[in-house]
């Protein structure tokens, strides 16, 4: 799918500069498309530069909290609702546990530590399978829940706004939360009507009553500030959650005598190690989108969807995000590469760059999860899965939208 994705953006780039040259007599069209592909090569180094200082201070901090035990007790705190969730799974099954890691570790922005983690929980769930190429009702709604993105700390969000010069790049923290929970919410409706589910559970309802009743009074909060206090409030609550998360770890660390300080460095020097592999995918997915823009593709398709929403009589902002959105459920690497170009092209504290930025942050790449995940398995039948993620997934564009608008008018 990658392959074929990013072979794609160059063929459409070549058709387009062809037709530009050709037909709207444009001789300049090539030379735009060869310093397009210099100009993302270095800014893909200088996305290294932060990339490398922000991935090694967070992945230094969550170190100290996977020593700490939090983790595990979140994993403890959220085993009673899947056991309901999956009724199927005996209680006191390893898969609980490692699915409640594997939620715990998304939530905390540990990606590379949830990952294996999914892949394991993935295995365990198989050993119940009585068709193992066929899907299990655990396997789906644990999939799903997994690709509707539930993050609570958007630090690589933040870390690309700052890159770019934002002024304050926790600005998009609320939207985030909000676009989020919608697709998060929205992956477990379809499953549980899909599954026939039951949600009156008293911890089901318990979970999700406090989930809706706190954000529902978080909104109806809201809705009494400006335009330009809840961009305030976006901005205090984005910084005051992160540094006060970081000084949550160190507090715990120490508290449980984990020696805070060479934890920090052992997970720093994994952050490190990491971030140097990143720059071949960096070069290879911003160069592609890089000549698409400038082959004139990318604005030729957004004219198109411009003009149909101009005809329906809607506001048409939204649209300059939207390359974001329609790569993300295929590749994480090329919807990065999108949101980084949407914020060189148009700002970074521009609407459409804002908006991608919570399209980013609240979706999630769905074809690329299920691929690795059945594929750990042998899975071919996946049911209803593609379904349920993918209307996640679009819950989770409509919602950013929405918040968007409502946030940044």
């Amino acid at each position: 799918m990658l392959n074929t994705l990013w072979f794609g953006f160059f063929i459409i780039a070549s058709l387009s500069g062809l037709y530009h040259w050709l037909f709207l007599h444009d001789p300049e069209i090539f030379s735009r498309l060869v310093l397009s592909l210099f100009d993302m090569a270095k800014l893909s180094v200088d996305l290294m530069i932060l990339l490398f200082g922000t991935l090694t201070l967070w992945l230094g901090f969550l170190r100290i909290a996977e020593q700490a035990g939090l983790i595990e007790r979140l994993a403890r705190l959220l085993a009673p609702l899947f056991r309901r969730l999956m009724p199927e799974v005996p209680e006191g099954h390893p898969a609980l546990g490692l699915i409640t890691l594997n939620f715990a570790a998304n939530a905390l922005g540990l990606d590379n530590a949830a990952t294996p983690i999914g892949l394991r929980a993935m295995r365990e769930l198989q050993t119940l399978n009585p068709t193992p190429e066929t899907a299990t009702n655990a396997q789906i709604l644990f999939l799903v829940l997994n690709s509707s993105s539930l993050t609570l700390l958007p630090v690589t969000i933040f870390m690309y706004r700052a890159q770019q010069g934002a002024a304050d790049p926790t600005l998009v923290f609320l939207p985030i939360l909000l676009a989020t929970t919608a697709s998060s919410l929205t992956g477990l409706l379809t499953v549980a009507f899909m599954q026939k589910l039951k949600l009156h559970d008293p911890v089901v309802l318990a979970w999700l009553g406090g989930l809706i009743l706190a954000l529902g009074s978080f909104m109806a909060l809201l809705g009494t500030l400006s335009a330009t206090a809840i961009s305030s409030l976006s901005s205090l609550l984005g910084n005051l959650t992160l540094f006060g998360v970081i000084i949550f770890f160190l507090a715990a660390g120490f508290h449980k005598k984990v020696p805070v300080y060479e934890s920090f460095i052992e997970g720093a020097k994994q952050g490190f190690e990491i971030s140097k592999d990143l720059l071949p995918y960096l070069v290879a997915m911003l160069c592609a989108v890089g000549v698409l823009r400038a082959s004139g593709a990318l604005d030729a398709l957004l004219d198109v969807i411009r003009w149909g929403t101009h005809a329906a009589g809607l506001d048409a902002r939204f649209i300059d995000a939207l390359p974001t959105a329609l790569v993300k459920p295929f590749s994480g690497s090329a919807a990065r590469a999108m949101l980084i170009e949407t914020m060189q092209h148009f700002g970074v504290d521009s609407f459409p760059a804002l908006l991608a930025a919570t399209v980013q942050g609240s979706t999630e790449t769905t074809f690329y999860v299920l691929a690795v995940y059945f594929g750990a398995v042998g899975v071919q039948r996946a049911r209803h899965t593609v379904g349920c993620a993918l209307a996640a997934d679009l819950a989770g564009v409509l919602a950013s939208i929405a918040v968007c608008y409502w946030f940044f008018g």
